[in-house]
């Protein structure tokens, strides 16, 4: 090893005089070109020199860069030179200088070529080539040999010279000198396992003596074969991921059509449903109608009789009283007999009352039938929405994080009139303990009789949301319309409650005698349960909260038509309790008010 890094420094040194030579030679080149270029350029474009003009100070433009330039002046200034800064009263007429025109074309022949772009000169952010003298152009490669960068012209030795086309050439890079031991001057082209660093030749013979060492290059062998088998598992791991993804589109695409077949059959569904109501509607008015055309022939036909009676009768009433006042006694004695003589009268029964009865009774009929079918899709409706157990609920201000919900706390106070009475109220009423015999409560019409449950003193309206911690049993945290038909049933069991019970087991939601388990993949299970209610919108979400999250639980979109009050039901064991959590320091709650108003 030794002897070989002694050839690599002779060979080194033997090219250094080559080396010097080729930088010395090409930096001459450079200055003549960088002379040319700048004798015969147009300080205004930086380009050669195009129709040349020579103004009275002896600068030499482009005839349209000095033109552009004091028309751009004149509004405001007099026109100057743009190097020297000499002002010209009036401004000098222009004329194309032949001579210097003739010699750009001439020394364009010969050689001189237009200034570099300025894209081929370092910026800020680039690497400089180390050979280049003035103005600096950017470096292309950078070798790990020399440890220098090169512009194209300064590389080229790299590709013509033989020894120097064994040098590792790399993409420019700032870091060349990080490749220099730090103690010795000397390119690091060691490696120290032991240590984990890389060292140069003369570390290896001083403080790594002994150490485990391997040339650089192994050591990169050694990695990027440990880097590939990475890769191959990154790989992998991409290859599951995009079949991932390409199975969760699939199952979009499967709920998209799920969901697109599911509204078109309830669109029939609705549509037959609609179609039969407006059937039977057409029959009940058909069958309205016709009774109505037979009981109005019926009326008619008899009005028609009475006036052919009332008709006679008044021909019969002008004969007696002709007769009447006949003055022949005879006669009228003779006509009197068959002139009192009536004909038995038509008969009808006043029947108007017992039809018009008849149509008000057909109209509470189809009222009733109307509040049946407003139950029956309003249970079904409730069915329909639990399938579903979350709802993705647009509001505009939608509390998002538990600081956004905080601002809507809501201090609740339990009501001991409707405490059950196995159940005990302490720290001012906002826990209950499950407890055999309670505080002995006298009767209450608003008193729970079923399960172990309680409800608040509060109505909740509006926007509010509290939290409840649970004790060592399950327990249900609840909304609920309060009358004396609820307090007697257990929560979730009717249409005017909403449950989420907590147990070992999990979360399950229960409303109107339906119960939905909630699927929670968030082990263990947090002991508070955080409700937001938006009484007007009609949402109602239940969260499991943690010290550093808050969790989706169950969300129900819905329509509230009364004021609901919270509550809890308490399961086994005796001594298990829930607490309401008091949120807010004193006062928000004035602010919280103030902002629902």
């Amino acid at each position: 090893m030794a002897s070989f890094w002694s050839t690599v420094e002779t060979l080194q040194r033997k090219l250094e005089p080559l080396l010097n030579f080729l930088r010395n030679r090409e930096d001459v080149v450079q200055e003549e070109d960088q002379l040319d270029q700048e004798t015969f350029s147009c300080s205004i474009c930086l380009e050669v020199l195009k129709d040349p003009v020579a103004i009275p100070c002896g600068h030499s433009y482009c005839m349209k860069c000095i033109n552009d330039f004091w028309d751009e002046e004149e509004e405001n200034k007099i026109p100057s030179c743009p190097q020297c800064r000499r002002m010209f009263i009036p401004r000098p007429e222009l004329v194309k200088n032949t001579m210097l025109a003739a010699l750009v074309e001439q020394l364009k022949k010969n050689g001189l070529q237009a200034a570099p772009a300025d894209h081929c000169y370092a910026g800020p952010e680039d690497v400089v080539c180390d050979f280049c003298s003035g103005k600096q152009l950017k470096a292309i490669k950078s070798c790990l040999f020399c440890l220098a960068s090169y512009c194209e012209n300064h590389l080229q030795p790299h590709h013509d010279v033989a020894p120097l086309k064994k040098h590792k050439l790399v993409d420019p890079s700032k870091n060349l000198q990080d490749n220099v031991c730090p103690c010795h001057g000397e390119v690091m082209k060691m490696f120290c396992r032991t240590d984990q660093k890389c060292i140069c030749y003369l570390c290896s013979l001083d403080e790594h003596k002994g150490h485990d060492t391997v040339s650089a290059a192994a050591e990169r062998t050694e990695r990027q074969r440990e880097m590939e088998v990475s890769r191959q598992q990154v790989q992998q791991k991409i290859q599951d991921r995009e079949k991932d993804v390409r199975l969760l589109q699939q199952e979009v695409e499967a709920i998209n059509q799920s969901a697109d077949k599911t509204v078109e059959d309830s669109e029939e569904i609705f549509a037959e449903l609609i179609s039969l109501i407006q059937k039977r509607s057409s029959n009940v008015k058909q069958q309205i109608r016709s009774q109505q055309e037979t009981e109005v022939s019926r009326v008619r036909e008899l009005v028609e009789k009475l006036q052919q009676e009332i008709t006679d009768l008044k021909r019969r009433d002008a004969e007696m009283k002709q007769l009447s006042d006949t003055e022949d006694h005879n006669e009228f004695i003779r006509n009197s007999t068959s002139a009192t003589y009536l004909s038995k009268s038509i008969y009808f029964p006043i029947s108007h009352s017992f039809y018009l009865q008849h149509f008000r009774r057909l109209k509470s009929a189809a009222s009733l039938l109307r509040d049946k079918v407003q139950e029956i899709l309003k249970e079904e409706w409730m069915k329909i929405s639990l399938v579903v157990p979350e709802v993705d609920v647009s509001h505009s201000k939608e509390p998002k994080t538990r600081a956004d919900f905080l601002e809507w706390s809501q201090e609740i106070t339990l009501d001991p009139n409707t405490a059950h009475m196995n159940l005990s109220l302490s720290e001012g009423n906002s826990k209950v303990t499950y407890a055999m015999g309670g505080q002995h409560q006298s009767y209450h019409p608003d008193r729970c009789v079923a399960n172990y449950q309680v409800l608040s003193r509060e109505s909740l309206t509006g926007r509010c949301y509290w939290e409840v911690e649970k004790g060592v049993g399950g327990i249900a945290v609840v909304l609920e319309y309060k009358d004396s038909k609820t307090v007697k049933e257990r929560f979730g069991e009717n249409a005017h409650s909403w449950a989420l019970c907590v147990s070992k087991r999990g979360y399950k939601f229960k409303h109107n005698r339906t119960s939905n388990r909630i699927l929670s993949h968030f082990k263990p299970m947090s002991s508070r349960i955080g409700v937001y209610l938006d009484h007007r919108a009609g949402v109602l979400s239940f969260y499991s909260v943690s010290e550093t999250m808050m969790t989706l639980l169950h969300t129900v979109q819905t329509t509230f038509t009364q004021p609901l009050y919270a509550g809890v039901a308490l399961g086994a064991p005796i001594g298990n309790t829930a607490e309401f959590c008091r949120l807010e320091p004193a006062g928000k709650g004035l602010k919280r008010s103030m902002k629902d108003g």
